[in-house]
């Protein structure tokens, strides 16, 4: 028995999500909060015949801890979408929201495995620390930002310039640092199975290749014309990472590796990452092995080629004062 709940789940992101999670054998209730339309989206998800059962609230009446209560994975999209001109960065006004949802989760369900999509997820994943460690419930292996969206994103660019597109899934690009513009590192170099010698030695193709795993999600703000910002993938995305989560907690499976953006306080080998790129940086999206308990091991980076190490230093230097924001965060959260 899995319980699953979605914060923000009749948002643009919530709902797609929640249709997901739905259709997952592994999740068996499956409840939907939001502040406004959460009953109307899960009396329409619950018509579907799958395991899972399906129930809605709305902020009256207690209703986010109602929602949360004895969840064992909660996924927050909630928040204000992005706009043309707006970076994920611009997007802190979601930081209240994501601080409120932290107080429900540590009230109702403070052992559950917590996924971050809010952005800026550079930030709002140590809002969400901060919060759980004034509440004395913060467990850093439980915590993951869902950068999963960069990864996605790397492997259907890549298959697409090597000119393998519908081998898209087949490609395994690493992609570390944040979720955010010059943050994000894509680790072409390790690519599975490799990218050709004449596209990662071509300044212009490789360049023009990262800019767009790192700012990929520009492309659909401007092509969508202020109706929103990347929903659908980002939804999938978030599904496919949740899913990783509750195979590894749930369902048996082998510990898996992925990528997440997590504190690096979660495991010894996030000392050692510290020291591979140079900063004392406390959250990272890194190489991770997940397990029963959430992050079971954190693995390192890896050679990177000079092109990566001018990347990482651009990504180092923009995190540190997007971490740093989200910890000094004083909330003065609204109500939900």
């Amino acid at each position: 028995m899995v319980k699953a709940c979605v914060c923000g789940a009749a948002g643009g992101i919530g709902q797609p999500l929640s249709l997901l999670l739905k259709l997952n054998p592994l999740v068996t209730e499956l409840s939907l909060y939001d502040v406004v339309n959460a009953l109307g989206v899960a009396a329409d998800l619950s018509h579907i015949a799958s395991p899972a059962q399906v129930t809605g609230y709305l902020p009256p009446d207690n209703g986010a801890e109602k929602a949360l209560k004895d969840s064992d994975i909660v996924i927050i999209p909630a928040g204000v979408p992005r706009k043309p001109g707006m970076t994920r960065d611009d997007l802190f006004i979601n930081a209240g929201i994501c601080a409120t949802l932290a107080q429900s989760i540590a009230k109702a369900c403070p052992k559950a495995f917590i996924l971050v999509i809010s952005n800026p997820v550079n930030s709002t994943v140590p809002i969400f620390a901060e919060v759980l460690k004034k509440a004395g419930v913060y467990d850093p292996k439980r915590l993951l930002g869902v950068s999963h969206l960069d990864i996605v994103r790397a492997s259907t660019f890549v298959a697409s310039v090597v000119g393998k597109p519908a081998d898209a899934a087949k490609y395994v690009v690493p992609v570390l640092g944040g979720h955010s513009g010059a943050t994000i590192l894509p680790l072409l170099s390790q690519s599975q199975p490799s990218i050709p010698s004449e596209i990662l030695n071509d300044k212009e193709k490789r360049d023009a290749l990262v800019n767009r795993i790192q700012f990929g999600g520009d492309e659909v703000v401007k092509a969508k014309d202020g109706a929103g910002s990347a929903t659908l993938s980002m939804a999938q995305a978030g599904a496919e990472f949740a899913e990783y989560v509750l195979k590894a907690a749930f369902g048996g499976e082998k510990v898996r590796t992925v990528q997440a953006y997590i504190d690096l306080g979660a495991d010894a080998g996030g000392a050692a990452v510290q020291k591979e790129i140079g900063a004392d940086l406390s959250f990272f999206s890194v190489n991770i092995q997940l397990g029963p308990g959430g992050v079971e091991k954190i693995l390192p980076v890896g050679d990177l080629d000079d092109s990566e190490k001018t990347l990482l230093e651009a990504a180092v230097k923009e995190l540190g004062p997007s971490i740093e924001k989200g910890v000094s965060f004083q909330p003065a959260p609204p109500k939900l």
